[in-house]
């Protein structure tokens, strides 16, 4: 059997990381000696590194189709791990599936399989389903946040998926949360655990604040607290989707710069608030816990709850987005005056004030431009920075973030230079194509 020969350090200078931290090399360790092992670490540790480099070890050249399936629970989740598995630069071929993408679009990558397969449990499921690929070769699965795919209802579609995994010799689950059961059709009865957890309740770097709200109704507070921060990254959580969409609303009504993120959107929209939040268009993003856990956001500077979960762990996984890699955050619970602080908060955290001169906080620098062409019609990113300098005649420093997906593109621009741009492309080609190009909405 003839293994890859990749080295890590060759992939770990192309992810620019200098060393790998004490979870992922015990991961490594494990992974190579366990059948069956179970990592437990808080989110942005570094576990889809940890998984992905031994995986890429363990493929065989000699085979040709599927050895590797990933499983996540969302879409975004799995679009990060192929990201982070493209980002390395093995030249190994991984293909990602889930809901919202189009199923003939994915059924035809399959006519050359790839060594690696990345999806959500539902789409993996019709695809083992329809038999568009052979699970044959497929020796190892990893259940990445496995608790939160069981909690997304995906307890069948995974249970069916193992089911018809007949040479599975190396399973790993992944969690941010300790769990007491392990579920029985995952195949393991026994394993190795890896509890990087945090200890204590607390996490180090992180202060926790409440805001009193005179009203029952809280925008009006909770829009004075993010004028108080100032043009931070803030994510504000609320328990409902409707409730997310309210709160946006209301905040871009009072000229917030705000976007929203929650599971009942279609996938390009998700795609596109979380691409501004990224680049910097959007610094406040009001959310449900869809995203407090397994997504790949940049370093939140403050947590605003403003609907409290009902469990713990819930309150934990959202704080845990912020005071991380080191770093320090605040978190702030908005409560009425009328309102039971939980259990699980304690009672001597300090009152935060906000202050009475308070300013709407400025735009931010970028603004995020859609571009209709995108992989599958050749567009990579150096094609799109010559585009917008040659054609939109912008400065290097005037073009920031670009996110190319398969039949479209995002990217971050000057905000001041947006309209003039705008302008100057509207009759323009980029590789000598005509492409729809606005503001992304």
């Amino acid at each position: 059997m003839q293994k890859q020969s990749i080295s890590t350090e060759s992939i770990l200078k192309r992810l620019k990381i200098t060393s790998l931290n004490e979870m992922q090399n015990s991961v490594i360790t494990a992974f190579n000696k366990e059948e069956n092992l179970v990592v437990l670490s808080p989110t942005g540790s570094g576990k889809t590194l940890a998984f992905l480099l031994p995986i890429i070890q363990s493929l065989n050249n000699d085979i040709e189709g599927v050895q590797a399936l990933i499983l996540a629970p969302s879409r975004e989740l799995a679009l990060q791990i192929e990201n982070v598995f493209r980002d390395m630069g093995t030249g190994i071929k991984v293909s990602c599936f889930y809901g919202g993408h189009p199923f003939p679009v994915e059924r035809k990558s399959l006519k050359h399989p790839p060594s690696v397969i990345i999806g959500t449990p539902g789409r993996i499921a019709d695809h083992i389903d329809r038999d568009t690929f052979s699970t044959e070769n497929i020796t190892t699965i990893v259940l990445d946040e496995f608790d939160k795919a069981l909690e997304f209802g995906f307890h069948d579609d995974m249970k069916f998926i193992i089911h018809e995994l007949p040479n599975i010799n190396k399973r790993v689950l992944t969690s941010a949360t300790k769990t007491d059961e392990i579920p029985e059709f995952t195949g393991i009865k026994e394993h190795a655990e890896l509890n990087y957890l945090p200890q204590g309740k607390q996490v180090k770097g992180l202060s926790i604040k409440k805001v009193i709200s005179e009203e029952k109704d809280k925008l009006p507070t909770l829009l004075d607290l993010l004028c108080d921060l100032g043009n931070e990254s803030t994510l504000v959580f609320c328990n409902h989707r409707e409730a997310v969409e309210r709160t946006n609303s209301y905040l871009n009504k009072n000229k917030i710069t705000s976007t929203f993120f929650h599971g009942g959107m279609e996938q390009q929209d998700r795609e596109r608030t979380l691409t501004k939040f990224r680049n910097g268009s959007s610094k406040i993003l009001v959310t449900s816990d869809l995203a407090s856990r397994g997504l790949d956001i940049p370093e939140i500077k403050h947590i605003i709850h403003y609907h409290l979960p009902s469990k713990e762990d819930a309150f934990t996984h959202r704080n845990g987005r912020t005071a991380r890699m080191k770093a320090e955050g605040s978190a702030y619970v908005i409560l009425s005056k009328d309102e039971n602080q939980p259990d699980y908060i304690s009672n001597s955290i300090d009152t935060y004030y906000i202050s009475k001169n308070i300013e709407l906080p400025k735009a931010p620098e970028w603004e995020t431009l859609f571009i209709g062409k995108g992989k599958k019609d050749k567009v990579n990113k150096i094609d799109i920075v010559g585009f917008l300098s040659k054609k939109g005649q912008l400065e290097k420093g005037d073009i920031g973030l670009i996110d190319v997906k398969d039949f479209f593109s995002y990217v971050a621009i000057n905000r001041e230079k947006t309209q003039a741009t705008l302008k100057l492309v509207a009759n323009e080609k980029i590789k000598n194509k005509k492409a729809k190009i606005e503001v992304a909405k």
